[in-house]
């Protein structure tokens, strides 16, 4: 078991059009508008929901991503995989 799982902590970066959220070795790779320069800060994070601060260009604005909708579009079990996260932070992109 690696240490991101030991401790809890996502991760949330960008690169080109598309955004990764990374937990215990899985990386979820989801489309996000080409404008998004970078994510600033997670303000909250609730069961698989987002409220983050994302810049596009113009300054920072909320922005807000349902980590668990895209599970369960991508076939994972969102319970299992969301139980032990307990922090989301933005990584380096």
């Amino acid at each position: 078991m690696n240490d991101i799982t030991i401790d809890g902590t996502a991760y949330l970066t960008n690169g080109g059009n598309y955004s990764f959220f990374s937990f215990g070795g899985d990386v979820i790779r989801f489309a996000t508008p080409a404008s998004l320069r970078r994510y600033a800060r997670v303000r909250k994070w609730e069961d698989g929901y987002l409220e983050v601060d994302a810049d596009y260009g113009n300054g920072e604005v909320e922005d807000y991503i349902d980590i668990r909708q895209i599970l369960e579009n991508l076939y994972y079990d969102a319970d299992l995989f969301l139980k032990p996260i307990r922090k989301v932070e933005v990584g380096n992109a």
